[in-house]
């Protein structure tokens, strides 16, 4: 699944483009990866707004040691998961993520491009998401 994806359009015309009264900067850079910050879209009191997050949901594994970073996990593969059923249950923890394209790797292992894809005559789409607040890094989607 996706690892990367841009946007590259302003906070005032991704605010626009889904009906947020006040748009937000953020310091979330033209490409996103996980573990770093990206915006999101999320409603809050019947209004939409715009937020900046860090991108993944933190993990972290049995196997780690205490003093590791957390995994930053991006991709809902079931939301009958643990890690996923309770927030995919309650509106409040969906999000839009807007974005302009986003990247796959191919090819052989040491080798591998990006193939990007985008909407054709979309300058901005978004996917469905989930959020919450996490004691590691803030808000997360």
């Amino acid at each position: 699944m996706c690892n990367l994806y841009t946007v590259r359009k302003s906070a005032a015309e991704v605010a626009a483009h889904f009906g947020v009264d006040a748009p937000v900067q953020s310091n979330a850079g033209e490409e996103v990866y996980p573990g770093y910050p990206g915006m999101v879209i999320r409603e809050t009191e019947g209004r939409r707004i715009m937020q900046s997050m860090t991108w993944g949901f933190p993990l972290r594994l049995k196997t780690m040691s205490p003093a590791a970073k957390p995994k930053p996990v991006n991709n809902i593969a079931d939301l009958r998961k643990n890690m996923w059923i309770g927030l995919a249950r309650k509106p409040e923890w969906r999000c839009l993520i807007p974005l302009t394209a986003f990247a796959e790797a191919e090819g052989a292992k040491g080798a591998k491009t990006r193939t990007w894809f985008s909407v054709r005559d979309e300058p901005i789409f978004a996917w469905a998401g989930l959020w919450r607040d996490s004691a590691e890094w803030g808000p997360v989607y």
